[in-house]
């Protein structure tokens, strides 16, 4: 699958996998100059870059692990979703929840992205839903075994 991309500057870098095998892309920081992310601070970062999706899919930004694990810095909603109908430079929510400042440097990888199909659905409104041997049972109903 081909998807259109744009550099909105000359020095933005285009995301890449890392491996053959990755499922994600790496989003780089495009700054001007390293930034400071001091703890429980959250900063917007720019990537430099907009895509083109076709309808139906979506681009999904999520934390790099290495970041998270080792860093303690993930993107502030978890998830980003970014829409087929958007066609605006790309940024990144991080938020610093380790205990020490971290330096974003200029084309540091900050986030990953997988391009996800997707389906509109059309709500209909009934009285009750089919009952489960599960149904209304929430959080820790299945146990952990």
């Amino acid at each position: 699958m081909k998807v259109k991309i744009t550099k909105f500057y000359d020095d933005a870098i285009i995301p890449a996998y890392q491996t053959e095998g990755a499922a994600g892309f790496d989003f780089c920081a495009h700054i001007p100059e390293p930034v400071t992310l001091k703890p429980g601070e959250i900063k917007s970062f720019g990537t430099g870059v907009g895509v083109e999706l076709p309808a139906g899919y979506e681009l999904q930004i999520r934390s790099r692990s290495g970041l998270a694990y080792k860093h303690h810095v993930s993107l502030l909603n978890g998830i980003g979703t970014i829409d087929s109908d958007y066609r605006g430079e790309m940024s990144v929510l991080l938020k610093n929840h380790g205990d020490e400042d971290f330096i974003v440097e200029p084309g540091m990888r900050i986030a990953q992205g997988v391009v996800a199909q997707y389906t509109h659905v059309e709500w209909e409104e009934v009285l009750e839903l089919t009952e489960t041997d599960r149904s209304a049972g929430g959080f820790g109903s299945t146990g952990l075994k």
